[in-house]
């Protein structure tokens, strides 16, 4: 297992290495460090996860010069195969029925760590040239769910991640270049100027700097917060202050102790497992991050970053439902359809995939949960609908009201003035308020969703299932093991809407 295996200084890396990758296998066996390599691989900027609806909900900005084409040596180039996820003896979900078997559940600086979690494999594959995996052969246990192919082999001197479909992105968009708004929007004067606000007792209104500025006109566009749902955000943070007495306790109590480094490779080992996924996903952890975790592309394989400050025992797998079970599955699922593309989506006249892929993912994170209160959903929402009204300082103090933590409020300041240069002006960045709104509206229509079919269509809100359906390609779609079990999953919607003091009658009629 995991925890048994010691990597050579503890997996610390020199500070100067910003943007290296390493790979790392499991072993069935204690190793010593003598026995565990690490062996580098080439690094790249991230990119969206599958084009649209990733956890942290990028949107894709065009420059404004295109690459010119090179038709003989297009590295966009269709391949002649689509890759696909699973082999021969995968089970076939056309009909999408389920046995109703309870699924078990258990209960900017340099990245720390990053590997591919891999186990055994029933064929081979063509090995990659620049990857080595060093190691003896992890022995799974036997699985009552569908055997998936591994696509990494650890016996092997080699060993292959899998690479996307080049259908689920759009020509237009492979022939531009592309710039993630998060990143823009991100900027890299914070620590500086969380100091200078810091020790003006929390009054000054940081200056904002940013490598490369997204225009006022793309900003603006992000910059209209909603109070619909605002009522319902504040109830569910005052009932979980009135449980708990503060957000810290509800912190302690639901999401349990910080997990070390060796643990959080050890359950995401395990999930993977679960899920069918070993080998298939790039893991990497830092504590630079403004999310708990987000899936995006490195050289168009999976990456799953995982913010280690916040990697709590109790939340850690409602976070791998959200990033992996969710976004990614839904990613994969998405390539084998009719509308993998923009153009496709366009055809189809396809609704955008959010509020829906971002609500799903949400209410996966606190699913199975003994208490699963809605309440980071809701605190994004209430701060962001504030944050259009006020300045940062103002922002800061307002939100006492619900964390008391200087540090934690900074940081839910940050995500709602990113963007901004002068921060004493009015404004925001609503994009986080998809969560809760995609959330309410799935638990409204709760009973009429066919959700194992929504997690199949791929990238498609609620809204659109009944219509695609009869054009859906439903061969080698991937439904996640908590999903299978629709009785139980209905009951944990319930309890979801009981938590929160949600109603049926409530959400009629603000929906």
């Amino acid at each position: 297992m995991l925890e048994s295996i010691k990597v050579t200084e503890r997996l610390h890396w020199p500070e100067i290495e910003m943007s290296k990758k390493y790979i790392l296998n499991s072993s069935d066996t204690t190793l010593s460090p003598s026995q565990v390599y690490l062996e580098k691989i080439s690094s790249s900027g991230h990119k969206e996860l599958f084009s649209s609806g990733s956890s942290s909900y990028s949107v894709l900005l065009k420059a404004e010069k295109k690459e010119k084409k090179n038709p003989k040596q297009s590295p966009y180039k269709r391949p002649k195969t689509a890759v696909r996820y699973g082999g021969s003896g995968k089970k076939k979900y056309s009909g999408l029925t389920f046995k109703n078997v309870h699924a078990h559940e258990d209960g900017n600086k340099p990245l720390q760590a990053n590997c591919v979690l891999s186990g055994t494999s029933p064929s081979l594959q063509k090995p990659a040239r620049n990857f080595k995996v060093v190691g003896s052969t992890l022995s799974l246990n036997p699985r009552t769910a569908p055997s998936f192919r591994k696509l990494c082999i650890p016996n092997s001197p080699h060993t292959k991640l899998p690479s996307l479909q080049k259908g689920a992105i759009t020509r237009e968009a492979e022939n531009a270049k592309k710039l993630c708004i998060l990143t823009a929007i991100k900027p890299f004067n914070v620590e500086k100027e969380k100091a200078k606000f810091f020790k003006s007792d929390f009054n000054y209104n940081p200056q904002f700097e940013y490598s490369k500025p997204v225009s006022p006109i793309v900003l603006e566009r992000h910059n209209n917060a909603s109070d619909c749902f605002l009522t319902q955000a504040v109830h569910i943070m005052e009932l979980a202050l009135q449980r708990y007495g503060s957000y810290e306790k509800f912190e302690q109590v639901t999401g349990g102790n910080l997990l070390t480094k060796s643990r959080i490779w050890h359950n995401v080992k395990k999930y993977m497992e679960k899920e069918g996924c070993m080998g298939e996903i790039v893991v990497q952890m830092t504590d630079d991050l403004l999310s708990r975790a987000s899936m995006t592309m490195v050289k168009s394989r999976p990456t799953l970053t995982i913010n280690i400050s916040t990697a709590r025992e109790y939340w850690l797998e409602g976070m791998l439902r959200h990033e992996i079970g969710t976004h990614y599955f839904r990613g994969i699922n998405n390539c084998h359809q009719p509308w993998s593309s923009n153009v496709g989506r366009k055809t189809h006249n396809l609704k955008p995939p959010n509020p829906t892929e971002e609500g799903l993912a949400s209410i996966h994170s606190v699913l199975f949960r003994k208490d699963p209160t809605l309440w980071r959903a809701a605190l994004l929402y209430y701060t962001v609908y504030q944050a259009s009204h006020m300045s940062f300082s103002q922002l800061f103090h307002d939100l006492g009201r619900f964390l008391e933590d200087p540090n934690t409020r900074w940081d839910y300041c940050v995500r709602a003035k990113r963007g901004q240069t002068d921060t004493a002006q009015p404004g925001c960045f609503s994009k986080d308020q998809v969560y809760l709104d995609g959330i309410l509206k799935i638990l409204r229509y709760r009973d009429k969703i066919n959700f194992p079919l929504l997690m199949a269509l791929g990238k498609v809100s609620f809204e659109d299932v009944d219509r695609l359906k009869a054009m859906a390609q439903l061969e080698n779609i991937r439904i996640p093991h908590f999903m299978q079990d629709q009785v139980r999953y209905a009951e944990q919607l319930s309890k979801i809407m009981a938590v929160n003091q949600l109603s049926d009658e409530e959400l009629k009629t603000i929906i």
